[in-house]
């Protein structure tokens, strides 16, 4: 029997047998191939990947009531508050499903190694979510053709068109954020952004020159720095930025991380915060409220972000279509101790 190689809707769907077929293996070798078992030669691997993205196979997904009930949640790193909030909000809306959630960091990367892949097509879990990382097409199409679906919270970069994506106004937090400081009557605003490939960096660093902009401020380049999202970032920039003859008298940094380097640099050259320097933060991290000052921030709604998006995978694993496959959540501006009226 030899397979199609136009599978229309006029032809019947292409089977195991027939890309077993098409690749010169056995049925059990793709089968291992599409359970992401290991044993298999990373040629022939290939090989078979190749033809069932070619066919745009697609596995029917037949689970027993023995299956596992897992989703798995892999991060870009995992050492801070902001992600603990998201697991937060996982680990709330899968346990109210019954499902267990298997946890991954990918060591500062934004894109899974093929050995992670391989583990989850191993596990065969309802879906996975990926925060702060994505997927290649090869890899898109891996899951997809073992119908594992998959969504995207706070996306790296501008995401495929038909990946489902969860975040926040980004763009609208970087605005509210400088609109609040020249309210105060600030005019030199810097801003010490997460990292430049990041989009929601750049829409951050959108929303404070639009601000900027729209009071009649031109934006001043050397006032801008790229940063990491981490203290030490926030550190570095902001004694670069606070050494200067001209400095800065309000910084917005783009997460409270790098708002605790600020203030760190701040007391290090002899400036109070307010009375010297303003700062405003991003994500509301619970310390936030404890620090001294406490600090003025954006808050974006972290838990609420991950268990929406907890629950459109999980109805992507059901079967439905969600209408919406990007939402973004509203951000909005908490004022705490940290800024104050811009002083002469």
């Amino acid at each position: 029997m030899t397979a199609s190689t136009e599978p229309t809707g006029d032809v019947r769907a292409v089977t195991i047998a027939d890309v077993a077929a098409l690749a010169g293996v056995s049925v059990p070798t793709v089968s291992k191939v599409l359970n992401g078992r290991a044993d298999v030669a990373p040629t022939t691997r290939a090989r078979v990947e190749a033809i069932l993205e070619e066919h745009s196979y697609r596995r029917r997904r037949a689970r027993t009531s023995t299956d596992p009930s897992l989703i798995d949640l892999v991060f870009h790193e995992l050492d801070n508050a902001w992600a603990q909030e998201v697991i937060k909000g996982v680990e709330d809306a899968a346990s109210a499903r019954r499902v267990g959630v298997v946890l991954s960091e990918l060591g500062g990367s934004h894109r899974p190694q093929q050995d992670l892949i391989d583990d989850i097509l191993a596990r065969r879990p309802l879906g996975v979510l990926l925060v702060l990382s994505s997927l290649d097409a090869t890899q898109r199409h891996q899951l997809e053709s073992r119908s594992i679906p998959f969504v995207v919270v706070d996306t790296w970069g501008e995401p495929p068109a038909g990946v489902p994506t969860v975040g926040s106004n980004n763009w609208n937090g970087g605005l509210i954020a400088t609109r609040h400081l020249l309210s105060l009557g600030h005019r030199r605003i810097g801003v010490i952004a997460g990292p430049a490939d990041v989009l929601c960096s750049r829409a951050r660093v959108d929303g404070y020159r639009s601000a900027l902009e729209e009071a009649g401020i031109r934006p001043d380049p050397a006032l801008t720095r790229w940063g990491d999202f981490h203290v030490l970032g926030g550190y570095t920039h902001g004694i670069d930025l606070l050494s200067r003859p001209d400095r800065p008298t309000a910084i917005f940094a783009g997460s409270d991380y790098q708002s605790l380097g600020v203030m760190r640099a701040a007391r290090e050259l002899g400036l109070s915060i307010p009375e010297d320097l303003s700062v405003v933060g991003y994500d509301d991290i619970p310390l936030a409220q404890w620090l001294g000052p406490s600090l003025t921030t954006v808050r974006q709604p972290l838990r609420e972000m991950a268990a929406t998006a907890t629950q459109m995978l999980l109805s992507l694993a059901g079967g439905e279509h969600p209408a919406n496959l990007r939402i973004d959540l509203a951000t909005e501006l908490v004022v705490r101790e940290s800024t104050a009226p811009y002083r002469t």
